[in-house]
């Protein structure tokens, strides 16, 4: 397996040439994660159920309709000579119509509501979408670490092993002590459990990749390489504190709670809507008194049709509400004083973020330069040391260390790289600017 390369990956790699050739690219593993990953789902989910709250609140000014009716059968059993008994049919039907007027500033106050509401959900749909980008780089650059590792941790092994076959071939002829061969071999030992480490550690990066992108990861292409850094941590800051979907999504919950307070203030307010009313009621079979016959009062059936057309202004003003309407502006006053302190901690922590970030970013360029130029001087040494033993210059310790050091340089240059391409795309994320559009278009 190849040394692990941030910087040396071409568009033509990231783009034309596909995981038959190469292995699975970041792109690919980055679009797998969104269709497979369920927190971005639960994210769209919350965005439409803002839409239908606007709706919702757009339709309390809308007038409304109502249709009603009913039907039945009544039985009247009479003892009063005046009064007809039996069983009546009755069936009824009422048809109203009512339009707000004003009502206090609630509606127009909902309305702004739901609007922030909106805002907020696309920011946090924004965000979560940068946290999986984030999450998948981190976890891509992880397996390619790691894997790395294991490579170069086996090809210690291999040499630790040999070193210790030659040392015993030394001993045996009197050439080294005893100490010599215990010396390669102890260092093969640490070499064997390092490994054993390294190992566990791939498994659990892997685990966390499959989490994030739906699958396990098969052979993958090098990382591509990273955009231009900002041109400083001013212009970071600034463009954080802007284009943050965090903050926009607290920033715009914040204006969500400012108009709940108004929402809450309407109920201490008067009302006026006009109704308007049509009504049809009919009774059948009503046994009514039709004057007197020789035998007494007679009997006759007749239906009875009411219908009834009405229009009026309908006014409510509140007197007294047992204190439950100061109650509830009092707590939307708490809940927007609440959300004001979220979007302020927001800002800190964004901050802190972009500038933790700049600054390891930063640092892990220098250490990939000054890791480079470890690694191709332990080359020469580790070379040098070998000559030197065979003509019996350095002891077999000499040579183990020298090993150990080239070791650790190969180990903290792609620890380096590694640290550099993840701290980059914090510094995006942080900044807002962790756009798949864009980061696809730069490959």
């Amino acid at each position: 397996m190849s040394r692990l390369k941030l910087f040396a990956l071409t568009a033509l790699c990231c783009t034309s040439v596909g995981p038959f050739a190469l292995g699975q690219t970041l792109d690919a593993a980055l679009r797998q994660a969104f269709q497979n990953n369920p927190s971005l789902d639960i994210q769209r989910a919350d965005a439409a159920i803002a839409e239908e709250q606007l709706e919702e609140a757009k339709g309390q000014r809308r007038p409304t309709v109502t249709l009603s009716g009913g039907g039945g059968v009544q039985s009247i059993d009479s003892r009063n000579a005046f009064s007809a008994g039996g069983e009546n049919s009755l069936a009824s039907a009422q048809l109203e119509a009512s339009l707000p007027i004003y009502t206090g500033g609630r509606v127009a106050s909902g309305i702004r509501q739901a609007e922030a509401g909106i805002n907020a959900s696309q920011a946090g749909l924004n965000g979560a979408t940068q946290d999986l980008m984030l999450d998948v780089i981190t976890a891509y650059a992880d397996v390619l670490r790691d894997r790395e590792t294991i490579s170069i941790r086996e090809n210690s092994v291999n040499l630790l092993s040999e070193q210790v076959r030659a040392a015993s071939d030394r001993f045996d002829v009197g050439v080294v002590t005893r100490t010599d061969v215990a010396q390669a071999e102890a260092r093969l030992e640490g070499a064997n459990a390092s490994l054993a480490g390294a190992e566990a550690q791939l498994e659990g990066s892997e685990a966390v990749y499959a989490f994030l992108v739906g699958a396990t990861p098969g052979p993958l292409a090098d990382l591509p390489e990273p955009g231009v850094m900002p041109a400083n941590v001013d212009f970071a800051l600034e463009t954080g504190l802007r284009d943050n979907p965090t903050l926009i999504s607290l920033r715009a919950s914040e204006r969500a709670a400012e108009q709940a307070i108004e929402v809450a203030r309407s109920s201490l307010r008067p009302t006026l809507s006009i109704v308007g009313t049509a009504s049809y009621q009919e009774q059948f079979d009503i046994l009514a008194l039709d004057g007197f016959g020789p035998t007494g009062a007679t009997q006759s059936r007749q239906d009875q049709r009411d219908t009834s057309l009405s229009a009026l202004a309908q006014a409510t003003v509140p007197l007294y509400q047992g204190g439950r309407a100061s109650s509830s502006v009092k707590q939307a006053q708490l809940g927007f004083s609440q959300a004001r302190l979220q979007t302020q901690n927001a800002e800190r922590q964004i901050r802190a973020q972009i500038a933790q970030s700049w600054f390891t970013t930063l640092a892990a360029e220098r250490a990939i330069v000054a890791s480079e130029r470890q690694v191709e001087a332990a080359e020469i040494a580790y070379e040098g040391a070998q000559e030197e033993l065979a003509v019996g210059v350095r002891t077999t310790l000499d040579v183990l260390d020298q090993e150990q050091q080239l070791l650790d340089a190969r180990l903290s240059l792609i620890s380096a790289e590694r640290d550099y391409y993840v701290a980059y795309h914090q510094l995006l994320r942080a900044m807002g600017a962790l756009d798949y559009r864009a980061l696809v278009s730069n490959r």
